[in-house]
């Protein structure tokens, strides 16, 4: 049944990222994109379809989403190219978040869906999840008003070896871990940026500080920073050449235990850091050691928690504490937008069974995600968040979320075909 809502205004970029399909599918796709951004309540694919006045042709669109799975590297690099870009001019680096995230799914159908360990379960939640799991990369960026934003551009979805078997042939993925996964997103990434004359930084979560990271992103010339086990094998840093033939060591003799030197009262320095978007203090202490996974030298950065010390390393050993820090805390950022992702953008919720539609359906509600950020980059903050009077527990100095930025978006995609259909009425009314 075709949709009655009247067909709102495009978006320009819509048509950009589209342009990677065939055009066949680019202008079905342009439309879909809107549908992704109008969609309410439980944002499933066939609620795209309504929300895009597709119910007509809602079989194509199904085989639309497929395509843009197929293409995902594609589209992102428009997106990176096109949208992303103008918001980092003038930074010193570019710092790229990586991370994992799991979507809920159910029935046993789904491809690729299998049981994985749930982050975040709850007070009564699991500690496992059946669904889909996402290496997600995103370009960490600072809005001059809001702080710290992750806008995620690509993602591949990871498929345990054993569920594998599950999937038809023609579907059925290559298996990779997700350490090889994180290396294949770094090395697009800095195939675009490269050109972009920026250093470009990796910050990711502590269970990607391995070899399998560590040495392909050093060879790609990025600099990387994440947490520290506290038991890492890390050694001294070897004397310079004493003459002697030979290559120079790379790893010094002594063992360095960090535990040792966070149980030791000297050392410890007191600084105040921009972290989180305010003035933070943090005592901390930090030295320059040897580490296997890394190849060499990294910068080690002990930070004195309440709960505990934590360690963090940076692979330029040239890097100050406040960069290093700087960067776990815009980590973060990453975390709330998966969380925006699924609660706002309903990410995970599309319905679909096949590998190549999950992948599209997900991607459609990354790039939504970040599209919706770069709208509301330069807008008031205050005609973002709306009026909060019906809500007096509200923060009404709090920075707009992102369902207040989807909402704003919302309305001005539909305020001029709203005010059509209004005046049409009342034509007809009084006529």
């Amino acid at each position: 049944m075709p949709s009655s809502h009247t067909t709102p205004p495009r978006c320009h970029w819509f048509p950009v990222l589209a342009a990677a399909l065939d055009p066949r599918s680019a202008a079905r796709l342009v439309r879909l994109l809107l549908g992704v951004i109008l969609a309410r309540g439980r944002r499933t694919v066939t609620t795209w379809i309504r929300a895009a006045g597709l119910s007509g042709e809602y079989r194509r669109c199904y085989a639309t989403v497929a395509a843009a799975g197929r293409r995902t590297d594609r589209v992102a690099a428009r997106l990176l190219t096109r949208v992303v870009k103008p918001l980092v001019a003038g930074a010193g680096r570019l710092v790229l978040g990586l991370d994992d995230t799991p979507t809920e799914r159910h029935g046993p159908k789904v491809q690729g869906a299998g049981v994985h360990h749930n982050p975040t379960p709850g007070p009564a939640g699991s500690p496992f999840v059946y669904g889909h799991v996402w290496v997600v990369l995103g370009l960490l960026v600072t809005h001059p008003a809001w702080g710290a934003l992750a806008l995620p551009l690509l993602a591949r979805l990871y498929v345990r070896r054993k569920d594998l078997p599950g999937i038809p042939a023609p579907h059925r993925p290559a298996f990779r871990t997700k350490l090889e996964m994180a290396v294949e997103l770094v090395r697009w990434a800095t195939g675009w940026l490269e050109s972009w004359g920026q250093a470009v930084w990796v910050v990711a979560d502590g269970a990607y500080a391995k070899a399998a990271v560590l040495k392909p992103l050093i060879r790609l010339g990025v600099t990387v920073v994440s947490r520290l086990r506290k038991d890492a094998a890390l050694w001294s840093v070897p004397p310079g050449r004493s003459g002697m033939p030979g290559r120079p060591r790379v790893y010094g003799a002594d063992r360095v235990s960090l535990a040792k030197r966070a149980g030791q009262r000297r050392g410890w320095t007191t600084g105040t850091f921009d972290l989180y978007g305010k003035p933070t203090a943090k005592r901390y202490k930090t030295f320059v050691a040897t580490w296997r996974p890394a190849g060499g030298a990294i910068r080690v950065v002990l930070v004195d928690e309440p709960t505990g010390w934590v360690a963090f390393f940076c692979t330029d050993t040239a890097a100050t504490v406040a960069a290093v820090l700087g960067c776990v805390a815009e980590r973060f950022s990453l975390e709330t937008a998966f969380r925006d992702l699924k609660q706002a953008v309903g990410a995970g919720h599309q319905q679909v069974r096949r590998v190549p539609a999950s992948v599209g359906a997900f991607h459609l509600c990354l790039w939504a995600f970040t599209m919706t950020e770069a709208w509301a980059w330069m807008r008031d903050a205050e005609g973002l968040s709306g009026h909060r009077t019906a809500s007096p527990w509200d923060d009404p100095t709090r920075r707009p979320s992102h369902a207040d930025k989807r909402r704003a978006w919302q309305r001005a995609l539909l305020g001029r075909s709203e005010e059509r259909r209004v005046g049409k009425e009342c034509r007809s009314r009084w006529s």
